[in-house]
């Protein structure tokens, strides 16, 4: 029987979020379904409660440290201590170096690690009160080099060396942090990808399935798997971890 955990999925409105907090849903989970978007993220919700599990959508800009603080009492009051936090919401503005704007950088800085450094911290309160925890970082293939992705980078690299830092600090605590380094995943970021370097999303895939040793391209249910793993109960050895999801080796 598993214990029911209070989950909190971050950019969770669709794609990947949205495929991890209605797994997580399954597991036994109740989820709270954040995003900028509260109308987004409560179709997610009403999805996941018309299936007969228990979530919430709630509106927050990761970003901002009022706001997080707001929604994650939200969460406490209405569904209960959350103890599982996957900080999945993220951002893209590529470009080459010499065209990055400062914008470009603050902004995915900003809802990357500043939205998972907030997240985390409030988090972890409820965490170590309770004795255990799990918190799931997405960084990306990317963290390893992209050309375009200076910024994306950078930041999908911090969330590993963040990741290893509260594995580290919080351990003791009976908390858990690992990282999961999705490749190609079929969403709608890696859609606008393709229609910003001007060709069909399907002949997009095509391409990169070809480079990939696997020979297809990642779904969210890849990465949503990934996440029920680190989130069980059995995962409490396995803390300060990046897994490469990507359908063959990276490091």
């Amino acid at each position: 029987m598993t214990t029911q955990r209070i989950a909190i999925v971050t950019g969770a409105a669709r794609g990947i979020g949205a495929q991890v907090a209605r797994r997580l849903a399954d597991d036994g989970h109740a989820v709270a379904v954040f995003d900028l978007d509260e109308a987004a993220c409560q179709s997610v919700a009403d999805e996941i409660t018309a299936a007969g599990g228990r979530a919430i959508g709630v509106g927050v800009d990761v970003s901002d440290e009022v706001k997080v603080e707001a929604g994650v009492s939200r969460v406490a009051a209405e569904l209960g201590p959350p103890t599982i936090l996957v900080n999945n919401a993220g951002i893209i503005r590529d470009n080459l170096l010499f065209k990055m704007s400062v914008s470009d950088w603050d902004s995915v800085m900003a809802v990357h690690l500043r939205g998972a450094f907030l997240m985390s911290r409030e988090v972890q309160q409820y965490q170590t009160k309770e004795g255990w925890g799990r918190i799931v970082n997405l960084s990306s293939t990317s963290a390893l080099g992209n050309r375009g992705q200076a910024n994306y980078s950078a930041a999908k690299a911090g969330m590993q060396g963040f990741t290893k830092t509260l594995a580290l600090e919080l351990g003791r605590f009976g908390v858990t942090a690992n990282a999961i380094a999705p490749g190609f995943i079929a969403t709608d970021m890696t859609a606008a990808t393709a229609e910003r370097i001007g060709v069909s999303f399907d002949d997009f895939k095509t391409a990169a399935a070809k480079e990939i040793p696997v020979q297809r391209v990642g779904e969210p249910a890849d990465i949503a798997h990934t996440v029920s793993f680190f989130a069980s109960e059995g995962a409490g050895f396995v803390s300060g971890q990046v897994i490469y999801v990507a359908g063959g080796p990276k490091a």
